[in-house]
């Protein structure tokens, strides 16, 4: 008999986990809240307890082609970055196409999950739940917690005093929906992520004038990348991780700061961010601030009943609005903090999955990570490794999960400030040992050298973790090797003669610049 699984959410991570239960012979039952799959990317007019929230005007930061399941790439024609309503089309198309809904109960509110009394024989849960006001309990052999970081507002109320008395309105970013209502308004932005400049660049088209408070500024990064290619087909490269990872600090500090420079001066827009490597995407921000329709200011130090006091002295009377896009904390109500202990909104897991204090690894959190790239792939991988743990087919070394040293120490996930993130390509190769899906570049060079130079210099995209191992997809070559004509199709919707020049004289240009670029780091190195 098939071990049956709890699936906690049916967002990304839910569908995935899922369908990699599904894959490995595991029998999923997940429980949604809502009436529809989508999780953070199903827009919602008014804000639902328990459910992420998003603005109608959401686009994706990563692309199609980086953002995509594995084994089933978006349609051709959709644009590279998706509105929150195409990518939930895409989501719908995923559920249809593997056949997922059926296993989903909707309108269904996961109330506890406990320990069986046998549980350091047996690893199973008792899950109750809440459907028509009618409670249930049920058996399972594994749990698959797949809520995301989204759902609970942080406002640090602490940090701005006076905000009690001030009689504008004040609000999370959760619950900014539409500029609908700003007008003539004028309104202060708290944060510097990606909320919180798109809702300033949104705002500043219709309320009288825009701030944004920061304490430490950001870099801003457009979704246009060299060449005009989406960032992440650039940026997340195996060969482009490999210059990074050996080059010395200060050296790739210069380089990135540089490359984000060449846009435009960001100390002279008041963003230099210092000795951290924080970005956002927004490709209007810059043109706003240049325009004066957007004015950065520093923290906010005290409010009054009308006005916000920044740290630097100035004033700002006659506030309407204050928007905190301060980010989200997360806890886990269903759980016993013996399962998962949530303490100053960080939590302990290996590898950021597993709980490593359970006696069976038979509890997988999914998708509590902000990597430096999509989470879709993986919230994927996490999936594939936590569902063949539970089969039996890959083993977690628990005896050495509380050592904390070596490869076996915990990943500690912090909740605020981005601080969840891990290392794109890095951490999904270390998933992808897990599930035997990790690609062999050298063996693959003797092997089929066209694939093997794409994977390298090429965007790391998903379809490289379906080439091998359990779930091997056969569309996966394919994929790789066509996706820079899916990258393309979408903007070429005019045909123009190729006015550039020589191809070799352009791969030759490229050659020089690796060679430049070895002989600095080789020169660096020396030095140092």
């Amino acid at each position: 008999m098939a071990k049956r699984v709890a699936v906690i959410g049916s967002g990304v991570s839910g569908l995935t986990s899922t369908k990699c239960c599904l894959d490995e012979g595991l029998q999923p039952t997940c429980f949604e809240r809502s009436d529809d799959i989508g999780g953070l990317w199903r827009f919602k007019e008014k804000v639902e307890e328990g459910r992420a929230s998003i603005y109608q005007s959401v686009f994706t930061n990563s692309s199609k082609e980086m953002s995509c399941f594995s084994d089933f790439p978006m349609p051709e024609h959709f644009p590279n970055f998706l509105h929150n309503t195409r990518f939930l089309e895409y989501l719908k198309l995923y559920a249809k196409h593997f056949d997922l809904l059926k296993y989903i109960k909707f309108k269904t509110t996961v109330i506890s999950v406990r320990k069986c009394q046998d549980f350091s024989t047996t690893g199973q849960w008792i899950v109750v739940t809440e459907s028509d006001g009618k409670q249930e309990s049920t058996m399972f052999d594994a749990v698959m917690v797949c809520m995301g970081h989204h759902i609970e507002s942080f406002i640090p109320m602490q940090s701005f005093p006076g905000i009690e008395k001030f009689k504008g309105q004040y609000f999370h970013s959760r619950e900014y929906k539409s500029p609908e209502g700003f007008q003539g308004k004028t309104v202060v932005v708290i944060g510097m992520g990606n909320s919180a400049s798109d809702i300033a660049v949104e705002l500043c088209q219709r309320a009288k004038r825009v701030f944004i408070s920061t304490r430490g500024g950001s870099w801003v990064m457009s979704r246009v990348y060299d060449d005009g290619y989406p960032w992440d087909t650039v940026f997340h490269t195996r060969f482009s991780n490999l210059i990074r990872s050996i080059l010395p600090w200060p050296l790739l500090k210069r380089v990135y700061e540089q490359k984000m420079n060449q846009w435009f001066n960001h100390e002279n827009y008041g963003l230099v961010k210092g000795s951290k490597i924080k970005t956002l995407f927004n490709d209007d921000l810059p043109s706003r601030i240049l325009c004066g329709s957007v004015v950065v200011k520093p923290i906010v130090k005290e409010f009054t009943e009308t006005a916000a006091i920044f740290e630097d002295g100035t004033m700002e009377d006659n506030v309407d609005v204050v928007i905190f896009a301060t980010g989200y904390s997360f806890s886990f109500p269903f759980l016993e903090q013996s399962v998962i202990k949530v303490e100053n909104n960080e939590v302990a897991l290996y590898k950021q999955v597993f709980p490593p204090t359970l006696e069976k690894p038979t509890l997988a959190v999914i998708g509590l990570i902000q990597p430096l790239g999509p989470i879709m792939p993986n919230a994927e991988l996490q999936a594939r490794w936590a569902t063949r743990v539970f089969k039996g087919t890959w083993t977690v070394p628990m005896a050495k999960l509380e050592q904390h040293d070596g490869e076996f120490s915990p990943l500690c996930c912090r909740g605020l400030d981005k601080t969840l993130q891990t290392d794109h390509i890095e951490y999904l190769d270390e998933l992808a040992e897990g599930s035997d899906a990790r690609p062999r570049i050298l063996p693959l060079l003797l092997k089929d050298p066209k694939l093997a130079l794409t994977i390298y210099f090429g965007p790391c995209s998903p379809f490289q973790f379906r080439l091998t191992g359990p779930g091997k997809w056969d569309g996966a070559r394919n994929a790789i090797l066509t996706q820079k004509a899916r990258i393309i199709k979408p903007t070429r919707t005019r045909v123009v003669r190729n006015s550039s020049n020589n191809s070799l004289v352009s791969y030759l240009l490229k050659i020089f610049g690796l060679l430049a670029l070895f002989a600095a780091v080789f020169v660096s190195l020396q030095q140092s």
